[in-house]
């Protein structure tokens, strides 16, 4: 089981920016991508960026493209989601989530590939 532990929501306005930040403790040695999901209330769970881990392929969500940056930390076993020019859609819930399976890359956006999840964290921007 892996354990994930989400930071730096809060409160920004719009055309600001934020980083959140994911770390992983448990059986990090099994995981083979990472993604940050949001979510408003009573809508499903959006993927927006993911990261598959023995080649660093990437997935973002179109509305962030250009937008938010996903990196990672292996010293840390941390992975950050930069996010700039942000609009006042940015705002939900934002999940970190890690998968252990072997995904290919079109299934990086689908929450099914992923089976830890950390508790979340608001993020809201004013506009």
């Amino acid at each position: 089981q892996v354990q994930l532990v989400e930071s730096g929501g809060g409160l920004v306005q719009a055309g600001g920016s934020l980083r959140l930040s994911c770390a992983a403790s448990g059986r990090t040695f099994s995981t083979s991508a990472m993604a940050w999901f949001r979510q408003l209330p009573g809508q499903e769970r959006e993927c927006v960026a993911a990261i598959r881990w023995r080649d660093r392929v990437t997935y973002y969500e179109r509305s962030v493209k250009g937008r938010f940056a996903l990196s990672r930390d292996n010293d840390k076993k941390t992975v950050y989601l930069q996010m700039n020019n942000m609009k006042p859609e940015d705002t939900a819930i934002y999940y970190c989530a890690t998968g252990s399976g072997s995904p290919i890359v079109s299934s990086l956006s689908l929450a099914s590939t992923y089976d830890s999840w950390g508790q979340g964290t608001q993020v809201t921007v004013s506009s």
